[in-house]
């Protein structure tokens, strides 16, 4: 999924940051790998309330418990809702949503243009706070495998650990 939402962010990067005529081509492969990024952390979110994480270790301040926490729940609710509201910005723009040729999803809004310009700057909006929320992440992985040594980081990245 890591590997998906950079390659997102940086296509999506891309698109907003000019007119040029790779739009389309960019658009193409926006679209897919959004919904499946959809259809992943729906399915990683259903695996997280089955197997909740390790307890963080105990020595760790109240505060950065609650920023782990909260940071968490924000990493979620944006990758959950970066591609529905795409998805409902494409629909109140009018626009048919083509995940590829021959597979086109249903429009979850009906088209209305006032709809679709405050989507558009709540996705950008949502976009440069997930990519802050993103370096916060690595920047608090990085603490605990280079400087704390807890044993968090090997948790996180699947081998073993706390």
């Amino acid at each position: 999924m890591a590997v998906l939402i950079i390659f997102m962010l940086f296509i999506g990067v891309a698109m907003v940051s000019s007119a040029h005529e790779a739009y389309p081509d960019l658009l193409a492969w926006h679209r897919p790998i959004g919904l499946l990024i959809l259809i992943l952390v729906v399915a990683r979110l259903i695996v997280r309330v089955r197997n909740p994480p390790p307890p963080l270790p105990t020595d760790l301040p109240a505060a950065q418990k609650a920023a782990a926490k909260a940071s968490h729940y924000l990493l979620y609710a944006t990758m959950f809702a970066m591609p529905i509201i795409g998805w409902a910005m494409q629909s109140a723009g009018g626009y048919p949503i083509v995940v590829w040729k021959g597979f086109e999803l249903f429009p979850i809004l009906p088209h209305n243009i006032a709809v679709y310009g405050a989507l558009r700057v709540l996705h950008g909006v949502v976009a440069y706070l997930f990519f802050i929320l993103v370096l916060g992440h690595l920047a608090a992985a990085l603490t605990h495998a280079l400087i704390r040594r807890d044993g968090v980081f090997q948790s996180m990245s699947g081998g073993g650990g706390r």
